[in-house]
Formats: structure tokens, C-alpha cells, sequence
């Protein structure tokens, strides 16, 4: 039975991607080439609709079982095998179906400031041309709208901040021996330590890999009239107006996507303002996860810029 050994749980826009890119280059360890086979998101096919993209994010999920163990297949006899999918920390039920499953598995644990986080997800989801909202605290403030009609987690700008909740839950399925919590900011200016902390937590050598790529950032996309209009067809399949978006074709989009990003140029910068209106969804969370964690996440709660991104 070909199971992973080990799972990077959290969170989305927190350097995941590049954690997985880093730790496939280790001989030790095996990661598949499907980065997010998302099989724990769903005890079946995953569904068919929900906010723009998603249609075609859900045909991406490797939601049978004989297909996700053959991710796993090719793994080099005495190598440990994993995959990281960032939303199994945010789905409790997801947690519910890896304790089932895989009970003594290993679990990494990213961890980002929630505010420079959501704001990544949305710059992420409007650089992807499915983002209407130009105003990243209004798009915040559509969420409980937008999760009461269906749209995929990705669209949770808040909730997939909230980690206290989370790693509550987590906490009581699995041992806190079996965990490593990590923050974002340690894999970005540590990352030779960070690598060698994830090494050790797995059981293999360290020192071997030292190097995090900058994976899945996130390019400028302007605000003009063109990339209005392209963003539509992004969004509707052209069908504007219709009740459920219609998936454009994949042989259309990356064209399309290619037009939208055309573009060179730094990402959308969040300002303190935005900053102060967004940080009070976390507040209290934060506080839970500092309980929970025993480790301190104040500075989170500061207003002030943030470094350069590898997510």
C-alpha cells in the first residue's frame, strides 16, 4: 500500500509550494510531481460548481484512492514518501479522514501572518483573472456571501487565517510529537536551518538541502481596461451574467492568462491601512493560537510592511 509518510498540512500562500519544491530535491524523500493532490478534501468526487475557476480546480483533485497511491508508486525503495495539499489544515473534516487513514503520519505546518496571507491569496486569485473585487477589504467582506454560495476554500481570505481554530482540532487527533510548526518568515531567512529542522523532524540527514526556490509567486497584474475585459472571460467562459461560471477551456486559458500578465512589475503592496481595517478578523485567534502553540505570534497583531515573498 503505497501511503505517504508525511503530509505539509498548511497553509495556502505561506511558502508551501516552495517548501515542496525544496524537500524533492532531498534523496531521502519522495514528493510526487502533483503538488496538491487534495485527496483528503473530499470522502468522494469533489463537486462539479462553485465560485469562478473552481469547476476546473475541482477536476484537478486525485479523489480515488488506486490514483493516489500511484503518486506514490515510483518512490525509491528505503525513501519516505509525502505531498503537501495546504488546505488540509483549514477542512477539519480532511483532518478527520488523515487520522483515519493515516494515523501516524508526520505532519509540517506553515504558518503565515493571516493578514499578509489573505492578502497574497487575493492578489494570487486577481492575478489569476478571477478576482472581480479590486478592493482587497471589500473582497474580505464578501466572504460570508461568497462561502454561503459554494465558492472553493481558496476563496476564504479570512477563515483560512484563523489557525488557532485549526490546530485546536488538529491537536486532538494527533500527538504534538508527530507536528512541526513552522512560520513562513523561517523558510524566507532561514532557509538552510528551516530545511534541516524539516530533515530532522522526518528522520533523514540533513544538510543536503539548503536552498528554497521561489515558487508560485504571484506576478503584476494592471488594472487597465483590457484586463477588465479579459478578466470575464477568465471568470464566465464569456457567458457573462450566468448563474454558475463556465470553466474556459484549458488550451484557451493559458493564453488568455499569458495576455492578463503580460505585464512586468512589483505585486500590489498592502497598506497599513488596509492592514488595520483586515487585522481585527484575527485578533482574537491569534491569542487562541498563542495559547494553544504556547509560542508567541504578537507581532502579527503590528502594522507594517512585509518582506519580499517566496510563496
Amino acid at each position: 500500500m503505497a501511503l505517504p509518510d508525511f503530509l505539509v498540512l498548511g497553509v495556502p500562500k505561506a511558502g508551501t509550494t516552495a517548501l515542496h519544491a525544496a524537500l524533492s530535491r532531498h534523496p531521502g524523500l519522495f514528493l510526487p510531481q502533483v503538488k496538491e493532490p487534495k485527496f483528503f478534501l473530499s470522502e468522494g468526487p469533489p463537486p462539479a460548481r462553485g465560485g469562478p475557476g473552481d469547476a476546473q480546480t475541482y477536476q484537478e483533485h486525485v479523489w480515488r484512492r488506486r490514483d493516489y497511491e500511484a503518486l506514490f508508486a515510483p518512490a525509491p525503495a528505503g525513501t519516505l514518501t509525502g505531498e503537501a495539499t495546504p488546505f488540509y489544515l483549514y477542512d477539519l473534516d480532511a483532518q478527520n479522514r488523515i487520522r483515519r487513514l493515516l494515523p501516524k503520519v508526520r505532519i509540517v505546518v506553515l504558518l503565515r501572518n493571516p493578514v499578509d496571507r489573505a492578502h497574497s491569496n487575493w492578489t494570487h486569485l486577481w492575478a489569476a483573472g478571477l478576482e472581480s473585487e479590486r478592493d482587497f477589504v471589500r473582497a474580505c467582506a464578501l466572504e460570508a456571501q461568497r462561502r454561503d454560495a459554494g465558492w472553493a476554500q481558496f476563496w476564504h481570505y479570512v477563515a483560512l487565517g484563523r489557525y488557532g481554530e485549526q490546530l485546536a482540532h488538529l491537536f486532538g487527533l494527533f500527538s504534538r510529537d508527530q507536528v512541526l510548526l513552522l512560520r513562513y518568515r523561517d523558510l524566507r531567512d532561514s532557509p538552510a536551518a528551516t530545511l534541516d529542522r524539516v530533515c530532522e523532524f522526518l528522520g533523514v540527514s540533513t544538510g543536503l538541502v539548503d536552498l528554497v526556490p521561489s515558487e508560485n509567486v504571484t506576478p503584476f497584474v494592471a488594472d487597465t481596461p483590457t484586463n477588465t475585459a479579459l478578466r470575464a472571460v477568465l471568470r464566465t467562459g464569456g457567458r457573462i451574467g450566468h448563474h454558475f461560471p463556465v470553466p474556459v477551456r484549458h488550451a484557451v486559458r493559458g493564453p488568455l492568462l499569458s495576455a492578463l500578465q503580460r505585464q512586468k512589475g512589483g505585486r500590489p503592496k498592502l497598506t497599513p491601512e488596509q492592514r488595520r481595517a483586515v487585522l481585527p478578523y484575527f485578533v482574537d485567534d491569534i491569542a487562541r493560537l498563542e495559547e494553544i502553540t504556547g509560542l508567541p505570534y504578537r507581532d502579527w497583531l503590528t502594522v507594517g510592511l512585509e518582506p519580499e515573498a517566496i510563496d
